[in-house]
């Protein structure tokens, strides 16, 4: 099983910008579709953006629609998401997952990920 760790993580003010990676160990990931998620204080973790094996195809919550980017290098076994224009709403733990692309859908459902990273806090203020 691939082991994943998350970095980038900080305190920013609204309409800042950060850019979280994910690096992978254990296993390439070249075979898997990547997802971001976040939970924040008191919710339910929720689905962020996903990225395909290969790179070709994204997929996105609509709340980061057009201000977050998720990308991959299979060369660097990482996977990343770049946050601009945050918002405090966009406090939370980011966590990345993997999702092996066989057998699995596009974009992946939450149950086909069974890689979690530790996650990395991203808190964003007024």
């Amino acid at each position: 099983q691939v082991q994943l760790v998350e970095s980038g993580g900080d305190l920013v003010q609204a309409g800042g910008s950060l850019r979280l990676s994910c690096a992978a160990s254990g296993r390439a990931i070249s075979s898997a579709h990547m997802g971001w998620f976040r939970q924040a204080p008191g919710k339910e973790r929720e689905f962020v953006a996903a990225i395909s094996w290969g790179g070709g195809r994204t997929y996105y919550t609509d709340s980061v629609k057009g201000r977050f980017t998720i990308s991959r290098d299979n060369a660097k076994n990482t996977v990343y998401l770049q946050m601009n224009s945050l918002k405090p709403e966009d406090t939370a733990v980011y966590y990345c997952a993997a999702a092996s692309r066989y057998g699995a859908s596009w974009p992946p459902r939450d149950h086909d990920y069974n890689s979690w990273g530790q996650g990395t806090q991203v808190t964003v203020s007024s």
